[in-house]
């Protein structure tokens, strides 16, 4: 994928934390990891994954209680890793939240596809729209995960991309510090203004023309920002 996307193993295996540490990176992820539930929710909400990997045996919670816990303030994908193969087991995963799952031992290529259509799917419009946002010389492919300035493509970092596509998904209405702080950074940050202040200064260097006059990323004084649309 052109942008990388953060990933969380929430695993106390440490032969598959090592595994999925060499082989995720050199397929364009970044991973966060966790060795137990407590750990892993600690970690959500501070990292706020694209994506995240959940074994359902850990030595604290079970992966019952981190998933209903982790969809009580975000819809992340979330792929269940588990030795257990009992339908009930994974019937019982899916209705609590959890968007798939993956039975051990596991191949690595199912595991990158299951991944890579869990980012898509999330990727999507809320309202089925279409995957490809295009305004003015700036085009954001949210399947593919790319952006493009003038046909040239830009390489965002994770949490860059993730504003951006924040704000596209809201495009055209101004969204508060507080909002942008959440969905972005977690519910730990909401507090954290400087953060959104470094990074939108980035992101406007790379996509706008003029960044201190900028066409597209707008600040609304006093509120936040907006995507402007016309």
């Amino acid at each position: 994928m052109s942008q990388e996307a953060t990933i969380l193993l929430i695993e106390d295996e440490p032969e598959i934390r090592r595994f999925l540490r060499t082989t995720l990176p050199a397929h364009g992820f970044r991973l966060y990891e966790a060795s137990t539930g407590r750990d892993g929710l600690t970690e959500a909400l501070a990292r706020n994954p694209d994506l995240i990997l959940l074994d359902l045996g850990l030595p604290d919670l079970e992966g019952s209680e981190v998933i209903r816990q982790v969809r009580a303030w975000t819809t992340t994908p979330i792929i269940v890793l588990s030795a257990r193969d009992q339908e009930q087991v994974k019937v019982a995963a899916l209705d609590l939240g959890a968007d798939d799952y993956v039975t051990k031992p596991f191949g690595v290529n199912e595991l990158l596809a299951r991944m890579r259509a869990a980012l898509r799917h999330a990727s999507r419009p809320a309202d089925g729209g279409e995957s490809v946002f295009a305004l003015g010389d700036l085009t954001v492919d949210l399947g593919r995960r790319q952006v493009l300035v003038s046909g040239k493509e830009v390489h965002l970092t994770p949490i860059e991309y993730k504003l951006l596509t924040t704000l596209i998904r809201h495009a055209g209405k101004v969204l508060t510090h507080r909002q942008l702080l959440k969905e972005v950074w977690g519910p730990l940050h909401v507090e954290e203004g400087h953060y959104l202040r470094v990074y939108m200064r980035q992101l406007r260097n790379k996509l706008e023309r003029n960044p201190a006059h900028p066409r597209y990323l707008v600040t609304e004084l006093g509120v936040g920002y907006r995507l402007r649309t016309g």
